[in-house]
């Protein structure tokens, strides 16, 4: 087995370039691997684990970390493929679910804790605003939810004295509904390192080498959370681009990445600077631009590509006409050189900005695709069948029981429901467990709530024991046929037929997802410990559904659409055409960004990403004049714009 191995690895190792083979065969102590776009760096990633355990390391040693489920799962797969051995490769959050599941007890918490998503932790502040200040008070909801975020992302190192009583009064009302939100699945499991180092410890031993994608993604919590587990042995691969960092809005800090060197002392710096995506001029241009930034390591990204075209600049005299410009174009590059539309992108700087170019799109009956839409788990009808599903999961949620309690109505209104919480509050009973009795005599009761309370205790009831008896596709379709949901759907002519094929997705999914389950369980050749709960769970459905983001579903559409998303969204695509659009001043570079010089530098870099995603061709457009912020404004072209060479540039005429 060993010489197959070490044959396999050969094979892959001759692949590489030089850069990329010193990388992958780095054993002990710290690396910084600086992946500049398109430069192979997953290759280099699953080659190096490759080698660890040609090595002789145990696969049970090596933990792999990203940002996405879809590239944790092609990296299992692509170590799997090469060497029949499985890694755990998590995202972080996923990570942080695996460590609370087994340690967060220390913490008081039960194993069985359920995972709050944004918006349940929406509602929840909410509840909590008016239960401090009053249902009067006036308060943002979201912007406290945003506050309590980026408090937990910076581990708490500064709390706001305005917010800091509803936010204990959050943190302590989690804990007694036995939930976390999602940021604690990184809070929670640096706080239970910090606090109890021989768990700490244990973590340490269990992975001996630690893989970190997308560092310069990191935020503090991240960042610490790593440190602590490398502290020890300080096998720490990272593999990032501090050109690439564009996330400082959720988190991300950049620091990260450039202090590499401080915080890791003998660190070692290996730079991947050929590039296998781009033509030359691709590259020359985004070389050119990013150059103008002070915060970064010095590279320049080349490749052994031909020269390609010239860059394409179209000047439009409104936003309409860009969107017939690219309109034209998209229909030219199909027809000509017979390019899929799937291999095509428009990238623009915010949201609002697709609109013109959908209403032509749709008028042309070019098929498109909005990227980081609303995605399947975060529509209405799937939201309410799997609160149904946590509620069974977990009596204490309270949140899941608020939405469900009258689909269909019971005659619940909302003074009954605040006092039943507050009475389940204050005996310290678990919501569902009331179900168990009649409702409270002390909170008056019509016959309509009695017969209601009955029927969803009856419901409750017959669910839990589907739970038990039964597979979990047959557990979801009995949980939206006998709860009636489906007679509240049909009340919408016009939405029902979409809404009814949306949840009989949902059964699918949950089929889809037992087979895979089993046949992972088949497949896989995992140490006891690293599989502790074999059987397909409805625990692990729902967490993995929380788990899930709009992204990782990109390609599982193998239609043939035009994509559409922000600038931002394109991070780690990659298109044969691109369409940068909009690129005007006050828009790309964004308004917000005009007074601050680490705002513009992080602007920069993402033009920067917008550039490096086209492979073959690339087009930058802007207007003369835009209907903006309310009003028609005359437009400047983009800084960036003037910081490629002129003689990378072709205008095009209108």
């Amino acid at each position: 087995m060993q010489h197959l191995i070490d044959s396999f690895l050969q094979t892959e190792l001759d692949k590489l370039n030089k850069e990329q083979k010193k990388a992958a065969l780095h054993k002990e102590g710290p690396l910084l691997v600086l992946a500049g776009a398109g430069s192979g760096k997953t290759k280099v990633v699953v080659t190096r684990i490759a080698a660890l355990i040609a090595q002789g390391v145990d696969p049970y040693n090596i933990l792999g970390v990203t940002f996405t489920n879809k590239a944790a799962q092609e990296m299992k797969e692509r170590v799997s493929s090469l060497i029949g051995k499985s890694v755990l490769i998590s995202t972080f959050h996923s990570l942080g679910v695996r460590i609370l599941r087994e340690s967060i007890d220390r913490l008081g918490f039960s194993r069985q804790f359920i995972i709050y998503d944004a918006d349940d932790s929406l509602k929840l502040i909410k509840t909590l605003s008016k239960e401090l200040y009053g249902p009067d008070e006036k308060i943002d909801a979201k912007e406290l939810q945003s506050l309590f975020s980026s408090i937990k992302n910076n581990l708490e190192r500064a709390i706001p004295p305005n917010i800091e009583s509803i936010y204990n009064l959050y943190k302590k009302r989690l804990f007694e509904l036995q939930a976390v939100d999602f940021d604690d699945l990184l809070f929670l499991p640096t706080l239970l390192f910090q606090r109890h180092p021989d768990v700490l410890e244990y973590y340490q031993d269990r992975w001996h080498y630690m893989l970190v994608d997308e560092y310069q993604d990191t935020n503090h919590a991240q960042y610490e959370f790593v440190r602590l587990l490398v502290q020890k042995r300080k096998n720490l691969f990272v593999v990032g681009d501090p050109d690439q960092s564009i996330y400082s809005w959720r988190g991300a800090s950049i620091r990260n990445i450039l202090d590499f060197e401080q915080d890791y002392r003998d660190a070692t710096i290996i730079k991947l600077e050929q590039n296998y995506r781009s033509t030359r001029t691709i590259l020359s241009a985004a070389n050119a631009v990013i150059k103008n930034n002070d915060s970064r390591y010095e590279k320049a990204l080349w490749s052994a590509h031909d020269e390609g075209e010239k860059i394409s600049l179209f000047q439009a005299r409104s936003e309409r006409l860009e969107a017939h410009f690219v309109a034209h174009m998209v229909r030219q590059i199909r027809s000509l050189h017979g390019i899929p539309l799937s291999d095509i992108a428009i990238f623009y700087r915010t949201n609002f900005q697709s609109r013109p170019f959908e209403d032509l799109l749709l008028s042309q009956k070019i098929p498109y695709t909005i990227i980081g839409g609303l995605s399947f788990y975060q529509r209405k009808e799937i939201k309410d069948i799997l609160a149904y599903l946590r509620l069974l999961e977990n009596p204490n949620d309270l949140i899941s029981f608020l939405r469900v309690i009258n689909m269909p109505k019971r005659g619940f209104g909302e003074q009954f429901l605040t006092k039943l919480t507050a009475y389940a509050q204050r005996e310290a009973i678990p919501i569902m467990h009331l179900l168990r009795s009649p409702p409270p005599s002390e909170i008056r009761t019509s016959a309509k709530q009695k017969a209601g309370w009955q029927e969803f205790a009856t419901l409750y009831h017959n669910l839990l024991q589907a739970k038990e008896k039964k597979p979990l596709s047959e557990l979801v379709r009995d949980v939206i046929t006998q709860s009636g949901y489906l007679s509240i759907i049909d009340l919408d002519k016009e939405t029902r037929e979409e809404r009814r094929e949306n949840v009989a997705e949902l059964i699918a999914k949950a089929a889809e997802w037992e087979d895979m389950q089993i046949q992972d369980m088949q497949i896989q050749d995992m140490q006891e410990a690293e599989n502790p709960e074999k059987e397909p769970s409805l625990s692990r459905f729902l967490e993995e559904l929380t788990l899930t983001t709009s992204l990782d579903s990109l390609e599982e559409n193998n239609s043939d659409r035009l994509s559409l998303m922000t600038a931002h969204n394109g991070k780690g695509l990659e298109f044969q055409i691109v369409f940068l659009v909009g690129l005007e001043e006050e828009l790309f570079p964004h308004i917000n960004s005009k007074h601050s010089p680490d705002s513009l530098e992080e602007e920069r870099r993402l033009f920067y990403v917008g550039i490096t995603r086209a492979k073959k061709k690339l087009f930058l457009t802007y207007t003369t004049q835009r209907h903006l912020w309310g009003g028609l404004r005359h437009m400047r072209p983009s800084r960036f714009l003037h910081e490629i060479p002129f003689e990378l540039r072709k205008i095009i005429k209108q």
